[in-house]
């Protein structure tokens, strides 16, 4: 029992460390493999060399970005860290355009 008491206070601060540090850590790697994991034409990213640009091309392990008119460098999927804009599905812009197209003609 007195072993038990001395090793108390390293498992209670190997606890604190867990949910304090490691978990959290461990959610953000998987939130960042997610949003890698659904890169595609068209989105806007931020690189972690804070280069800005669009995506033109998805590979497996990289992706071609296109930071200005004619200008495409290629840059590791990883790298990424941010996703500023995401392009819609092509079904989702079928659909909002056609309910326009309907509430035109009922209105005219």
């Amino acid at each position: 029992m007195g072993a038990l008491i001395q090793f108390a206070p390293l498992i209670l601060i190997f606890v604190v460390f867990y949910f304090l540090l490691i978990r959290p850590q461990q959610k953000r790697m998987k939130d960042h493999r997610e949003m890698v994991a659904a890169l595609s034409k068209g989105d806007e990213v931020v690189t972690a060399g804070g280069v800005v640009g669009k995506v033109v091309k998805v590979d497996e392990g990289e992706l071609q970005v296109e930071i200005a008119t004619g200008v495409k460098v290629r840059v590791m999927r990883a790298t990424v860290s941010e996703v500023r804009s995401r392009t819609q599905p092509k079904a989702a812009n079928d659909s909002k355009t056609g309910s326009k197209s309907d509430s035109k003609t009922v209105s005219e």
